[in-house]
């Protein structure tokens, strides 16, 4: 089940200290862009939450799943660590292993509902995404739900962006899941050591942070000086050029805007509702490939022209939303490192009145490039650490005033291309919900085998009819499947 990225892109100075076995690896302090995506969450609206709903054949012996989680929290440091700041210094907050993990406060078990339906199962998976973390505590939380139709049950998990994101959150998998219905248990790592740090401590330890850091951006700095000097005596006017792009991207990328494009999906709450999609993947990547494209212009070409037929069910002819989707940049030197997000958020204006599905394809496959081209990627990390320094109140204005002018959001994570079991029961399905983070709509992609399971979390104040908006997606889906060879 080795997940492989959508899109390549820039590196990130992780600091890895801690590993796992297969050399996965975690940092033992959050990058610069989680700690801004972490202050942000001032705002209620900004949380960044990923939620995932495993579906599985039967019931789960407790006994076992607790010992599986028990054993994933010691392998995956991670899971057992709260965040702590730093009020004295502007280093980034660090990972601590908490001297009071609790794995009965992040595992549950709950009956389903109703007649344990898929939507009886959304109901309990809907207000486990809406609460807030305790900052006291490690950023998860794993509910178990028993009595679904045909004897089934299901796990609803729930992980906070920081810990990591999609495609590092489907390597943590591989440490719950088996390979097959039959497998041994693994067997069960020490206990990570605690270590609380005193004040003093902390305060010596952000200081060295500082010192390594700026080290390390004085040396980059003084070669691509170096350098810059070089190409500025054989190349002054390219340099210039450069430097003007780079200047423009930044500005792009940090741009506010006033409001969504969408007339129709302007309602903003706290609330979060929970359909879903399945499509195939065969069919699917055909149609991409008539369009010389690739799975995720299939995709995001379906949302958009499912979007528009929603617009038109409500008599509104909407040319353009503006769609958030992350660019992946976890590079070849972060291949193993589980821990810590490695996204750039990217908005794009998407045209969604398009006649032609081959058309819709192509157009998103050229947005979607430029906005991986952008000079601005490279720089996530220092302007992360550039924003982490101005008040709170001063960022979390300027990222509200970007991200709740987004219409939707799309993301597309590749999962295992097998089944996999846990504990001797199948799963059947995983889909998956990506924070809303002040968008109307958050659409996410993640494959198992040959499905395509699409995750759609929709904000009740911009999508009240969620079940005609799953139809005019459909709608979309199949539009895109028509152009596949018969």
């Amino acid at each position: 089940m080795r997940p492989r990225s959508a899109y390549d892109g820039g590196a990130l100075d992780p600091g890895v200290t801690t590993t796992m076995p297969d050399d996965i690896q975690f940092t033992d302090r959050m990058s610069d862009a989680d700690a801004l995506m972490w202050t942000i969450e001032k705002d209620p609206a900004l949380r960044s939450t990923i939620t995932t709903v495993m579906v599985f054949d039967r019931k789960i012996d407790r006994t076992r799943l607790l010992e599986r989680f028990e054993r994933l929290s010691r392998v995956v440091p991670r899971l057992r660590q709260r965040v702590r700041s730093n009020p004295l210094s502007i280093a980034p907050p660090r990972w601590e292993v908490d001297p009071n993990f609790d794995l009965h406060f992040h595992l549950w078990w709950v009956k389903a509902p109703g007649k344990g339906s898929m939507a009886d199962l959304m109901s309990v998976a809907e207000p486990i995404a809406m609460s807030g973390f305790d900052r006291a505590r490690p950023l998860w939380r794993a509910v178990v739900v028993e009595g679904l139709a045909g004897r089934r049950s299901a796990i609803v998990l729930k992980v906070h962006h920081a810990v990591t994101d999609g495609v590092g959150g489907m390597k943590l998998q591989l440490e719950l899941l088996d390979l097959t219905p039959d497998a041994a248990e693994r067997e069960m790592p020490p206990l990570p050591p605690v270590h609380v740090m005193s004040q003093p401590e902390r305060f010596v330890d952000a200081f060295e942070h500082q010192r390594k850091l700026q080290f390390g951006l004085l040396r980059r700095g003084t070669s691509s000086i170096v350098g810059t000097l070089g190409e500025l005596v054989s190349d002054p006017v390219g340099v210039v050029s450069s430097t003007s792009e780079l200047a423009a991207s930044v500005g792009r990328t940090l741009r506010p805007a006033p409001h969504p494009l969408s007339p129709l999906m302007t309602g903003r709450s706290l609330s979060t509702q929970f359909t879903t999609i399945t499509v195939p993947m065969d069919r699917i990547k055909a149609a991409a490939r008539v369009a010389g494209g690739k799975l995720n212009d299939a995709f995001v070409g379906g949302v958009a022209r499912g979007l528009y037929a929603y617009h038109l069910r409500h008599g509104i002819d909407c040319a353009d939303l503006r769609m958030a989707i992350p660019i992946n940049v976890r590079t070849a030197e972060m291949e193993n490192v589980a821990g810590n997000s490695a996204f750039v958020p990217a908005r794009i204006e998407l045209p969604i009145d398009l006649d032609d599905p081959i058309e819709t394809m192509q157009m998103v496959r050229e947005r979607v490039s430029t906005a991986r081209a952008e000079p601005a990627n490279d720089l996530v990390e220092p302007m992360s650490n550039l924003l982490n320094r101005l008040p709170t109140t001063t960022v979390t204005a300027l990222f509200g005033t970007m991200v709740k002018s987004v219409d939707f959001t799309t993301s597309n994570v590749p999962g295992a291309p097998f089944p996999v079991y846990l504990a001797g029961a199948t799963m059947e399905s995983q889909f998956p919900f990506g924070p809303l983070a002040g968008a109307a709509l958050n659409i996410t992609l993640l494959s198992y085998q040959n499905d395509l399971n699409i995750g759609i979390a929709s904000d009740p104040a911009a999508v009240p009819d969620p079940d005609t908006l799953v139809e005019c997606l459909q709608q979309g889906f199949d539009e895109i499947l028509a152009v596949a060879p018969q």
